[in-house]
């Protein structure tokens, strides 16, 4: 995922990677842990402008894994896809470089750059976050995934089991039938 920044011509530079997810050192530990399954490469599609000294891309990341849902508990396949947009500079603008005492000091993240040396930009690591990004918090087989029946079990996808549902104990229900006298 190496680029050379002397391929990038006036007119830019379109690149195409495909790398399985062993090439991505968080990405193997989330497939090694039993976080996930990776059914597909991680295939990514960028076009690079150089502006100036900043090099700008912009482009889409795609994978298909193979997630738990949080609901029944059943494996899913789910494609991630996303954009994204990247900024890459050698070194900070002048003005950043020597910061007035009364001005707060930024970093280059806190201005969605990322800082590179020498003549290639590895991409390995943007894409990286990129893909973890795109998981979801609470994955779900589907938005209407009705879960797990929470006193025996039983998927409730696949019909009601026949366990009488409690009501839900508030703490607030003994408010229920308080009544307050206007005065």
């Amino acid at each position: 995922m190496l680029i050379k920044i002397k391929n990038i011509t006036a007119e830019g530079l379109t690149v195409h990677f495909e790398e399985s997810a062993k090439g991505f050192p968080v990405l193997l530990e989330m497939a090694e842990s039993g976080e996930c399954d990776f059914f597909s490469p991680v295939k990514t599609r960028a076009i690079l402008h150089k502006a100036g000294e900043l090099i700008e891309v912009e482009g889409i990341v795609e994978t298909e894994v193979r997630l738990t849902c949080s609901r029944c508990l059943k494996k899913f396949r789910a494609p991630l896809t996303d954009r994204f947009s990247f900024t890459y500079t050698r070194k900070l603008p002048d003005s950043l470089e020597k910061p007035n005492t009364t001005e707060i000091e930024l970093r280059a993240e806190d201005m969605g750059l990322i800082l590179f040396e020498g003549d290639t930009i590895d991409f390995r690591e943007a894409i990286q976050q990129q893909v973890v990004m795109m998981f979801p918090q609470r994955p779900l087989c589907n938005d209407l995934c009705k879960g797990l029946c929470p006193q025996c079990g039983a998927d409730l996808n696949e019909g009601n089991c026949g366990c009488r549902r409690s009501t839900f104990n508030s703490k607030f229900a003994a408010l229920k039938d308080l009544k307050i006298e206007n005065k």
